[in-house]
């Protein structure tokens, strides 16, 4: 058996850097077992909620808990999280290498740059207001607004670091902006080029993992996710409600 604190402590980083980046409960408690049963270790306990994790071995006094501060969407770290995993359950890599691969990736945070998020936002915002009205008229500026939208999104959150306050100031300017390009005959629906734009901000991968979470039985992160993606998606609601009332 290797090191039963390096064992913990590796699937402590594990699970927080899963569950930091938008990996559901299930597939987090997964990932730790599965790790620490390549290292030995048959029976470790977890209790996970989105706000900490709790990691144990019964036959040993050792047991740690460590705190998740913060709550984003970056699939790619979950990823590499599992690819490391496997990598070790084939004893490609050891416990040890196992653990720096994943200090490292915590630290280094690797992103997509801030150009490539928002036209990544403009491409989702376009064809999907498409999609819902078959309005192609509004296609480029659906675009435009959606980028812009997300832009702010992106910087409020940088800055300020509050949560839901990014949502609300991004679909209140995204309000403002195609209510005025309508009125200057750049748009001809205000609806349809607001519902496409807000579609980089909704929760989606949040309320989905709620949903998959309370299927699987985590009844206490199920729900806590879930009421977070409401408050994500009413912080929407209200800027837009915000324009449509005074403007």
């Amino acid at each position: 058996m290797a090191n039963v604190n390096k064992v913990i402590d590796t699937c402590l980083l594990a699970g927080k850097i899963m569950i930091e980046n938008g990996s559901e409960m299930a597939r987090a408690e997964d990932t730790m077992k599965r790790i620490a049963q390549n290292s030995g270790v048959s029976n470790l306990k977890i209790f996970a909620t989105v706000t900490g994790l709790i990691v144990s071995i019964p036959e040993t006094p050792s047991a740690q808990i460590e705190n998740i501060d913060r709550r984003a969407i970056d699939l790619e770290k979950v990823s590499a999280v599992n690819t490391y995993s496997r990598q070790y359950a084939e004893q490609r890599i050891n416990l040890i290498q196992f653990y720096e691969k994943l200090m490292t990736l915590d630290d280094a945070t690797p992103f997509f740059p801030f150009w490539l998020q928002t036209l990544g936002a403009a491409i989702v915002s376009g064809p999907l207001m498409a999609v819902f009205s078959g309005n192609m008229k509004d296609l480029l500026i659906t675009m435009l607004i959606g980028g812009l939208g997300f832009s702010i999104f992106y910087f409020i959150n940088r800055i300020l670091n509050i949560k839901f306050i990014s949502e609300f100031i991004a679909s209140l300017v995204i309000g403002f902006v195609a209510v005025f390009a309508v009125r200057a005959g750049l748009g001809h629906s205000i609806d349809d080029i607001i519902i496409g734009s807000v579609m980089p901000l909704v929760p989606g991968v949040p309320l989905t993992n709620a949903v998959r979470d309370v299927l699987k039985g985590h009844l206490v992160s199920g729900p806590a996710r879930g009421v977070e993606a409401i408050l994500s998606a009413c912080a929407i609601g209200f800027g837009i409600a915000f324009v449509f009332r005074f403007v």
